[in-house]
């Protein structure tokens, strides 16, 4: 599993590795909206989320993740990010998340079709045996998105993350693994289709 910075095309999105250049566009769409409320980490001001993509930038020069801007095909626009992080290149598994697009793209293809170039590509290209989501226990919406795709519940971490406020978050962890694939794919196609 050889995974490195790379540009995943599709018909309505197209993730590219997080540049600097992308900064003043997520801002734009990021702050203020009320977007990152289920985060473990406050990122409301422009400080917060500068501060957030600069550390995605440092970790991805080290291996720990791949920062994407989903970026809105038909107008060429920043619309959001996602992540691939808990990188296990030994057991080939690694995490989908991190991911956040501005409410004018929420309940669009874009999020559908950014989860499926993703796992396409961990499971066509990189051949992982497990891709990996978690998402915070009172995120209703998060969770059913999940199950939507085909992804699996497994579990629930209690008292997983301190989140802003100290509130203890528990992390619920889905997953999708390489059999279960060409299923999840077919789902994902049809999903797509009817858009």
């Amino acid at each position: 599993m050889d995974i490195q910075p790379l540009t995943l095309k599709g018909r309505y999105v197209r993730l590219e590795p997080l540049v600097p250049a992308h900064f003043d566009a997520l801002l734009e769409i990021g702050v203020g909206r009320d977007i990152f409320r289920w985060f473990p980490y406050a990122l409301e001001t422009r400080e917060q989320l500068q501060t957030y993509l600069n550390g995605c930038l440092t970790m991805m020069e080290v291996g720990g993740l791949i920062p994407f801007t989903t970026i809105e095909q038909a107008t060429d626009r920043a619309v959001g990010q996602t992540c691939f992080l808990n990188i296990d290149v030994g057991n080939r598994r690694l995490e989908i998340g991190g991911t956040w697009l501005g409410v004018d793209w929420q309940r669009t293809p874009c999020n559908t079709e950014a989860k499926f170039l993703q796992l396409q590509h961990c499971f066509e290209d990189l051949q992982c045996v497990r891709v990996e989501f978690k998402t915070d226990a009172l995120n209703a919406r998060s969770r059913a998105a999940l199950r939507r795709i085909g992804a699996t519940e497994e579990g629930t971490l209690r008292s997983h993350m301190v989140c802003p406020g100290e509130r203890l978050r528990d992390s619920v962890y889905f997953s999708v693994l390489a059999p279960e694939w060409p299923a999840t794919k077919a789902r994902l196609e049809e999903m797509m289709a009817r858009r």
